[in-house]
């Protein structure tokens, strides 16, 4: 759901595909959940093959603007990851992006209370053995009533 500027430098380039293709509609969103002031939006995507954690913020164009929303996006478990290198290059023109990796396979693992959400950014060693052991590449909490990921 968080945009995703891909292009270095000035200007700006989007996929539309996901949620960039849908600005209008995004913005309505999050422009409701700021407006509402409603509390402890998480967002989950996938389908897009990496590890990404970011602050949904209520006006991406202005990197002060306030995060009214955490979301992660899990990676697949056995399919080829997007190309590191080259998204990893768009970080910069992001800084509400966190956290991406596509280079491991695994899952998002999470536990909800009410006070805190807890994502594990959990990887296989291995996609071809079913023994394969799992760990943690990285975890993230979502405190009551404050918007955004801390790396725990």
């Amino acid at each position: 759901m968080a945009q995703l500027d891909r292009k270095r430098g000035e200007g700006e380039a989007w996929a539309t595909d996901g949620w960039d293709g849908y600005p209008a509609g995004r913005q309505r969103i999050l422009s409701q959940i700021a407006e509402q002031k409603i509390e402890d939006v998480v967002v989950i995507g996938g389908d897009i093959h990496s590890f990404w954690v970011a602050d949904l913020k209520q006006d991406f164009g202005d990197p002060s603007s306030p995060t009214v929303a955490t979301e992660f996006v899990g990676t697949s478990v056995t399919s080829d990851g997007v190309a590191y290198d080259v998204f990893n290059r768009f970080l910069p023109e992001n800084p509400h992006i966190r956290f991406f990796e596509s280079r491991e396979r695994g899952y998002v693992l999470v536990d909800v209370s009410p006070e805190l959400w807890r994502t594990g950014l959990r990887v296989v060693d291995t996609i071809t053995q079913p023994e394969a052991t799992a760990r943690t590449l990285g975890s993230y909490v979502v405190e009551h009533g404050k918007a955004g990921a801390q790396e725990a």
